[in-house]
């Protein structure tokens, strides 16, 4: 399965960027979000993501 985890800002909460992970990588990119105090979300990509 693959996820898109979207990078948010840290102002007003609107997506700044994104990127499409299979599910072994997201463990590893929450890790380092919480490290570094990034707010992040996480859903399950859709067919049309890339």
């Amino acid at each position: 399965m693959r996820f898109e985890i979207m990078r948010l800002d840290d102002v007003d909460g609107t997506a700044v960027d994104s990127t499409v992970v299979d599910a072994a990588s997201v463990n590893r990119i929450v890790q380092k979000a919480a490290a570094t105090g990034q707010r992040i979300y996480i859903r399950p990509a859709g067919s049309s993501a890339s």
